[in-house]
């Protein structure tokens, strides 16, 4: 008998179970009964809220990351992903306050996601985002993350983000440069960055998020590249605007980890009416075990919108019994 890696461990439970129970006419009959759910087995993949999904607080200022982390327990998440820019400061007994109060609170922190510009034609500039992603790799590092968003940047010449969504991610190159050459620059930033993250242990998730990394193309040329267990995929729901269900199943082989955007009140931007069971069957399809961040980005309060979305994911990504 041939035994893959999830056979390979219903097998030893099994043995085990066996050896425990000693006698046949037991075991027998807890053999009998397939359908029963046996110690361990989980109920579907591990749901995240990013605290990114609470910018948008209604009346009042959002709440700071350490409040964010009592209505992820309260609510009922299994863990939460930091969104960088939110750190209300860069010292570490402040991220280690931050650890110790997920502890407090049983929330594992997840991942982190951070923002990087690589696709800068002056060196020295793009050497300093190269600076800022070594010092979120450490950071991460400290809290115990495994796991950061990271991006390739976009060119800027659409002006605000409005006018880039406006226009579906697309924007024009600078003047005098290609696609081509802006490949070759985050290459080059990212290939500095994964000792780093090597010794940290900690891994690059490149998001589906505008630039060189808009379509399932370029990541898969990125990937390519760098050719490093450090270097992954975070698929984004949200970030693919055409073909979304194609693309996704070209980066899903190497994807690390999940952000799922709702947009209950209307998106803020667009909105995308993402079939979630699709989507977690694909995943289950490749035995994706990890985390499905929530990243809502919608108008209604997210006291509301938070707590549904959580149902919602819930029932998309659960194990049915051909997954126990």
């Amino acid at each position: 008998m041939t035994l893959n890696r999830r056979s390979f461990l219903t097998y030893g439970a099994g043995a085990a179970g066996g050896l425990l129970l000693g006698s046949g006419a037991v075991a027998a009959d807890v053999a009998g009964q397939p359908e029963q759910r046996r110690s361990g087995h989980r109920e579907s993949n591990p749901i995240a809220v990013s605290t990114y999904s609470f910018v948008r607080w209604h009346d009042g200022d959002a709440p700071a990351i350490e409040q964010c982390l009592e209505y992820a327990s309260d609510w009922g998440f299994d863990g939460v992903e930091l969104l960088e820019v939110q750190f209300e400061r860069w010292d570490d007994d402040y991220l280690r306050g931050l650890k110790r109060k997920a502890l407090e609170l049983g929330l594992p922190l997840c991942g982190m996601s951070t923002h990087q510009s690589f696709m800068r034609p002056d060196e020295d500039e793009r050497q300093e985002y190269v600076d800022r992603a070594i010092q979120s790799i450490e950071r991460a590092y400290l809290l115990g993350i495994p796991t950061i968003r990271v991006n390739t940047g976009r060119w800027g010449t659409s002006g605000t983000f409005t006018e880039l969504m406006k226009n579906r991610g697309i924007e024009p190159p600078v003047e005098g440069y290609t696609e081509d050459d802006a490949f070759e620059w985050v290459v080059g930033c990212f290939e500095k960055l994964l000792p780093v993250a090597e010794r940290c242990g900690v891994v690059l998730g490149l998001e589906n998020h505008w630039g060189v990394a808009r379509t399932a193309e370029g990541m898969l040329r990125l990937k390519e590249a760098l050719d490093s267990p450090w270097f992954q995929f975070t698929l984004d729901t949200g970030n693919f605007l055409e073909d979304p269900y194609e693309q996704f199943e070209q980066i899903a082989p190497g994807t690390v980890h999940v952000h799922a955007k709702t947009y209950y009140g209307g998106g803020v931007w667009y909105e995308m009416d993402t079939d979630f069971d699709r989507v977690a069957s694909m995943l289950r399809g490749l035995d994706y075990r990890g985390f499905v961040s929530l990243e809502f980005e919608g108008q209604e309060d997210p006291r509301v919108a938070i707590p549904k979305s959580l149902d919602v994911l819930r029932a998309a990504f659960a194990y049915d019994d051909r997954q126990a």
